[in-house]
């Protein structure tokens, strides 16, 4: 049987991995062969990526894989994050670091722009939810703050086009990531030349999108030189993450609902077409692209951010690990509290745990003590939360929804998974754990010719998965609970 090696780099919000993949037999194996820490830096008040640190990671990624595998690879991609972007002046070099979307400057740019823009007309167009820091309001804060930076601008890179560009020399726009700026109408796969023009923004500075599953170029010979590395295609998978992600989701047929559990939980369902209608319109859905066409409808909400938050405080004094967090809060008394995850409150707070305490205590619930009785109070507001999302993705699916698949990171969660059984009262099934990675070299795969489809994929990551299932035990202890939730959330 013939053996195929792939390179995916993975970058998340809180970290970057190098997986090396190896599909053989129609099954796949992945090893992590580098990990490394996401840090965005402030200058002068203002957060952004350090895409040059970054970068170095990506190339000591590959310097590893060079010297650790015995066999070629035959190609390397990245995915990352959503929204972000950089921009290229007239001879391709850097316009400055990319804003990160926790930045705080693009609230007032939204309000601005839907006061030249309204709401329906926008959604009407591109069917992307409202958040305030999609790249329709970075670049109206740009426009507001930096219109000169702006006006230098020959190029706008997505962050993963951006470090294909590095890796290639090639610039492209790759439909997934491209499909999460609210400037793209999914239907004609085309950017708004009305939306472009409200920003007062040239549409030459974007490409038209090109498919997941793309060759974009070859690594740049002085890159293989610097990283001991082999000429290799460079590969526009589903750079999205959470569209790699939702690629390797092990199901059959249609009537599943997906969450890519993070730092956001992304939970949606998988269709053909776009679900552009006022009633996903109210109920602020989105439609982003997906693996061969297919169209993510979905809700971003918040995911594990506030745990990780926590833990950063908590471990200033010193190291906690997740594990005892979990620990601590499946020993802590149930319902006691909820939040709002998606809350303002908790975008960016300088004192998570003061947060959560805080919310509790206005909307005057009992105020979480120790750190098991918050960390409980963050989970259990969570899969309460997928609760509200299921009950409002079953006003609009197609289809019905009798399975929850939970991948990525939080899958390990078992205290969360469990939490999401009972309050969904839904069978759970959990894994991949790396599932973007595993995405990401299926999209490659895709691109060779190594694979035909979406299906053919979904089968081969169930084949290599461990997977594992959750029943509702006792779900109607959870109705009283989601009633409080909804009132302390005010849904």
């Amino acid at each position: 049987m013939s053996q195929h090696r792939f390179l995916a780099f993975d970058l998340g919000a809180e970290s970057g991995r190098a997986v090396l993949g190896t599909l053989e037999g129609g099954i796949l194996s992945i090893r992590e062969l580098h990990r490394f820490p996401n840090d965005p830096v402030t200058i002068d008040r203002h957060l952004h990526w350090d895409v040059p640190a970054l970068f170095r990671e990506i190339k000591t990624g590959m310097k590893i894989c060079a010297g650790q595998t015995a066999a070629d690879i035959e190609s390397a991609a990245v995915d990352t994050w959503g929204v972000d972007f950089g921009l290229l002046d007239g001879k391709g070099r850097s316009l400055g670091l990319p804003f990160a979307y926790r930045d705080l400057r693009n609230v007032r740019a939204m309000e601005t722009f839907l006061a030249k823009c309204p709401k329906e007309r926008i959604y009407e167009i591109t069917g992307i939810q409202f958040l305030p820091f999609n790249s329709l309001f970075q670049l109206q804060a740009l426009a507001l703050e930096d219109p000169g930076l702006l006006a230098a601008a020959a190029d706008l890179l997505f962050i993963p086009d951006l470090f294909s560009y590095f890796l290639s020399g090639s610039i492209s726009n790759e439909a997934t990531i491209a499909s999460t700026s609210q400037l793209l109408d999914p239907r004609r796969n085309e950017w708004s030349a009305e939306l472009l023009g409200a920003l007062g923004v040239s549409s030459h500075i974007l490409h038209r999108p090109i498919p997941p599953g793309t060759v974009v170029g070859q690594l740049l010979p002085s890159i293989a030189a610097e990283t001991g590395s082999k000429d290799l295609p460079i590969i526009a998978t589903a750079s999205h993450d959470t569209a790699s992600a939702v690629a390797a989701v092990p199901a059959l047929g249609t009537n599943w609902a997906y969450i890519s559990s993070g730092t956001w939980s992304c939970m949606g369902i998988d269709v053909s077409t776009p679900l552009i209608t006022p009633a996903t319109l109210r109920l602020n859905f989105t439609n982003e692209g997906g693996l061969a066409g297919r169209i993510r409808f979905l809700k971003n909400v918040s995911g594990l951010w506030p745990v990780q938050q926590c833990r950063k405080i908590w471990s200033e004094d010193r190291p906690l690990s997740y594990d005892e967090m979990i620990a601590a809060a499946a020993d802590a008394p149930a319902f006691k509290g909820f939040i709002d995850p998606d809350h303002p409150d908790f975008l960016n707070p300088p004192d998570m745990p003061e947060a959560i305490r805080n919310f509790c205590r206005r909307t005057g619930q009992t105020v979480p003590s120790g750190r098991g009785e918050v960390v409980r109070c963050v989970l259990e507001s969570l899969a309460l939360r997928y609760r509200a999302v299921l009950e409002e993705l079953r006003q609009v699916s197609p289809h019905p929804i009798e399975t929850i698949h939970i991948i990525g990171g939080g899958s390990r969660n078992e205290l969360l998974c469990r939490f999401t059984a009972e309050a969904t009262a839904l069978t759970v099934v959990t894994g991949p754990v790396e599932a973007t990675a595993i995405g990401n070299i299926m999209g490659q795969a895709l691109a060779l010719g190594l694979v035909r489809s979406p299906e053919e994929i979904r089968a081969i990551v169930a084949a290599s998965t461990d997977l594992k299932t959750y029943e509702p035990v006792d779900p109607r202890a959870w109705e009283s609970a989601y009633d409080r939730f909804l009132g302390v959330a005010g849904r």
